[in-house]
């Protein structure tokens, strides 16, 4: 997967994320963010990538951010296969291939959110 993380990707998630509308909020919270570390990225592209989420809805940013509410660490082949359909987030958690930290709560939502994005096609 040569454009994973790569400006084209970025760009054609957002689209999706845009598309895909409103989040459904945990209850208390008004907005949300995760950083995906990817710790062995190559250097030509980032290292990680942020999801901030509204209710409006949520957005893909390159890099990370220090007031986070969750961070997950895993593998640049790993985070390529989840988003291509390929490895699935529980086997992953399971293996312990994924390294979750902070609010696991904005976790659920933020799921079911993607997965209602990507219904009925598979990332490209």
């Amino acid at each position: 997967m040569k454009d994973f993380l790569s400006e084209e990707w970025f760009a054609t998630v957002n689209k999706t994320l845009a598309d895909a509308g409103q989040v459904e909020m945990p209850e208390g919270i008004s907005t949300f963010s995760v950083v995906f570390v990817i710790e062995d990225a190559p250097s030509s592209v980032p290292h990680a990538f942020t999801i901030a989420v509204k209710p409006e809805g949520g957005s893909l940013l390159a890099g990370d951010t220090l007031d986070a509410d969750s961070i997950i660490r895993l593998s640049y082949t790993d985070a390529a296969s989840l988003y291509s359909g390929d490895f699935d987030s529980g086997t992953a958690l399971r293996e312990g291939r994924i390294k979750v930290r902070g609010n696991v709560n904005t976790l659920v939502p933020l799921m079911k959110w993607f997965q209602s994005a990507y219904a009925g096609q598979r990332p490209a």
